[in-house]
């Protein structure tokens, strides 16, 4: 469970400054923007098994497959080298590629490739998931439905905008610490979003 309430504030903020020809920002280029945080410490979910040959094959460069509902069916169209993007290019490449595949006018190289995926069921409103992995890849993030939860603090009731992540991971590759704390280190930006866009 994570408390979403800065990003959310942030995310508002930015959207009602941004510039005419910036995209709207959802909540997927902040997830990615954690994702690669993460991959910095953990660079071993950002590959893909190979079972024929019994190898694992890391990758310097992220390529983030976006899994996405179309009229043929799901698909996971690729943005690649998702770390050259900012914030807003991020936005942007995300937004224009999740159209193009729904509309079947990916091209081949923008539908494969993929070292480490992101689903979201929010849109649908589940509130937890259990992601399938993109074989070969060996780590998937699932972002689920915000929701306003009352809390605790410092002895005051207050509400707060939470969010589960939910995510899977190839236990051939990855081990369940190693899942646990990168998931962990998603959190913690996520919950600090200004350490995301810096």
């Amino acid at each position: 469970e994570i408390d979403m309430t800065e990003l959310e504030k942030l995310r508002a903020h930015l959207n009602n400054h941004r510039e005419e020809e910036q995209p709207k920002l959802t909540l997927l280029p902040f997830l990615t923007k954690a994702i690669l945080k993460a991959l910095q410490k953990y660079p071993q979910m950002n590959c893909r098994y190979d079972e024929d040959a019994g190898e694992i094959n890391t990758y310097a460069n992220v390529h983030l497959g976006i899994a996405a509902q179309t009229n043929m069916g799901l698909a996971v169209p690729v943005v690649h080298n998702v770390q050259q993007y900012n914030l807003w290019e991020c936005a942007g490449a995300i937004s224009d590629l999740t159209s193009r595949a729904k509309m079947g006018k990916a091209t081949a190289k923008e539908m494969s490739g993929s070292t480490i995926t992101i689903t979201s069921l929010g849109a649908i409103g589940g509130i937890f998931s259990t992601p399938i992995i993109n074989h070969p890849e060996v780590a998937i993030v699932g972002v689920n439905k915000l929701f306003d939860k009352l809390v605790l603090d410092e002895g005051n009731i207050t509400t707060k905008r939470c969010m589960n992540i939910s995510a899977s991971f190839d236990h051939r590759v990855v081990d369940g610490v190693e899942a646990a704390e990168f998931i962990q280190v998603i959190k913690k930006f996520l919950e600090n979003p200004s350490l995301v866009i810096i």
